[in-house]
């Protein structure tokens, strides 16, 4: 992964909801906290305008990152953003402190490609399901993929696409199939639309009429 994510974070000293509160309210920085590895967890301030630039770009969320601690330069991953529930604002982050040399666990997200064209889409009219939006993985930090593609184009109606028949790169496992075939979860489908379609509704309906009529008129000449 070519991309590299920087932080530069402060220590924060004043702990607690309320100084959480104002730190938000009156600097426009959001508190945070860094944790893992054989160091102490350290409580951060962050930029909000930089954390929220940072956060726009996908691959932050399953890319490994340097958070600048004054002259400490730390790395990390986001482990857990809590948001405002109404205004959808930054209100703390989670970051585990990783080693390079040691495995890690992550999710990466799952990008569904020709989903239009696809065979049960484009020729058998059908809707694509998605089971699954990403998926669990297991490498080394240098390794993390920023997503995985499932390629729909030859899936048909009544097909199943699972985690097995996703192409990991080199060196990267999938967590859930380490742990045997019975965790070889569905990722997405493709299934046939609901009801028919709105031509035959209206066959069925001016079916149901000609016979409503027929009905009446029997009843009209027997009078």
């Amino acid at each position: 992964m070519s991309d590299q994510f920087e932080l530069h974070a402060e220590v924060r000293e004043d702990l607690g909801k309320g100084a959480s509160r104002r730190l938000r309210r009156l600097a426009d920085n959001v508190p945070a906290i860094i944790y893992g590895g054989e160091k102490d967890p350290q409580p951060l301030t962050l930029i909000r305008k930089d954390l929220e630039k940072a956060l726009e770009n996908e691959a932050f969320y399953s890319h490994v990152l340097t958070i600048n601690v004054g002259k400490d330069k730390q790395k990390a991953i986001l482990k857990d953003l809590q948001r405002h529930p109404a205004r959808d604002s930054v209100m703390h982050a989670d970051f585990l402190r990783v080693n390079e040399n040691k495995p890690i666990k992550m999710n990466v997200p799952i990008h569904f490609i020709n989903e239009a064209n696809s065979y049960g889409v484009k020729t058998e009219g059908g809707i694509v399901q998605h089971q699954a939006t990403d998926i669990e993985v297991q490498c080394l930090p240098g390794d993390i993929p920023e997503y995985v593609e499932v390629d729909m184009l030859k899936v048909e109606i009544g097909q199943i696409i699972h985690l097995s028949d996703i192409t990991l790169p080199e060196g990267v496992v999938s967590v859930a199939l380490a742990l045997g075939e019975d965790h070889d979860l569905a990722i997405a489908s493709i299934i046939a639309p609901k009801g028919g379609s709105d031509e035959e509704e209206a066959d069925v309906e001016a079916g149901e009429g000609e016979g409503e009529d027929e009905s009446a008129e029997e009843g009209d000449s027997e009078d």
